[in-house]
């Protein structure tokens, strides 16, 4: 199987857009165009986490799609092979530094996934955006992340599973890389599109994920209730990466703090969660500590 190798846990990263925020990304600002803009700040944040114990780090690609890039100047392809770039000269780095750099972390080489995020339209019939058009723009993104060397593809923060089909089979009939994917879900137990665990844990499983899980929206308590329904319908390996609360609505500072959001994570381990990380809000600091916490 594709994560035999690892121990019992495997770490993400944590957030990507809040550490760019930290390196100079200005409000309105497109991250992903940093990847060619201020490549050093993108490479200094995917080390940071490897410093920090990731097994898994996501380019910065979230929204790298042709509608997002439309009137910058940067092609898909361009902007995806210079990001898949900066994540795996991190990776060269850290191991050319000291075989690896967090002696805690375990024997493999940090793994670069693909990230692919939401195209931020609605589907037809809800919504203007054709599904085929859709598939299309997954494509793009797939087979440049391929092509530049991704291991994996991060299918993330999806509230829309016809927009889940649509990347899913992109990935799948167009390249040969496994498939880690996450919606994210609301206290409610839907997601914002209306899809239920069961619909989602079904629907992936057919397209062959490699995992499943949550990302996003909430806390790590929040998710724990919505998790054990997942668990209970599949048998892919699980995936959580909650946000670290909620900003402050002066500071923007999140609220749970980084040995907080550990501590709220280790009752994943009853319900088996695999790979664990973070998502908005959360710094390399939270994946030191799911580190301290999850291998104590």
């Amino acid at each position: 199987m594709i994560f035999d190798s690892y121990g019992k846990y495997i770490f993400y990263d944590g957030a990507m857009g809040t550490m760019l925020q930290k390196f100079g990304l200005k409000p309105g600002e497109k991250p992903d165009l940093m990847n060619i803009t201020a490549p050093e700040a993108v490479e200094s944040i995917h080390k940071m986490y490897i410093e920090a114990g990731s097994d898994i780090i996501c380019t910065n690609t979230f929204g790298s799609n042709s509608l997002n890039l439309e009137g910058t100047g940067y092609s898909v392809e361009k902007i995806i092979t210079a990001a898949v770039g900066n994540a795996k000269r991190a990776v060269d780095s850290c191991a050319n530094k000291a075989r690896h750099c967090n002696a805690t972390k375990s024997s493999n080489a940090t793994k670069v996934a693909l990230d692919i995020g939401s195209t931020g339209q609605l589907l037809e019939p809800v919504g203007d955006l054709e599904p085929e058009k859709a598939y299309e723009m997954f494509k793009e993104m797939a087979t440049a992340g391929e092509k530049a060397g991704a291991d994996f593809v991060a299918i993330e923060t999806m509230s829309d599973i016809e927009e889940v089909k649509a990347a899913m089979t992109a990935v799948k009939d167009n390249t040969k890389l496994p498939m880690l994917v996450t919606m994210t879900f609301e206290k409610s137990g839907f997601t914002y599109m209306g899809c239920t665990p069961e619909i989602f844990a079904k629907t992936a499983e057919d397209l062959g994920a490699a995992a499943i899980g949550f990302n996003c929206s909430l806390e790590p308590l929040q998710m724990i209730d919505i998790a054990k329904r997942l668990a209970a319908l599949t048998k892919l390996p699980l995936i959580i990466k909650p946000n670290a609360g909620l900003p402050d609505a002066v500071s923007g500072e999140y609220k749970t703090g980084a040995e907080e959001f550990a501590a709220q994570m280790l009752p994943y381990a009853e319900i088996g969660v695999k790979i664990v990380g973070g998502c908005c809000g959360t710094t390399p600091e939270y994946i030191k500590a799911l580190r301290g916490a999850f291998n104590e």
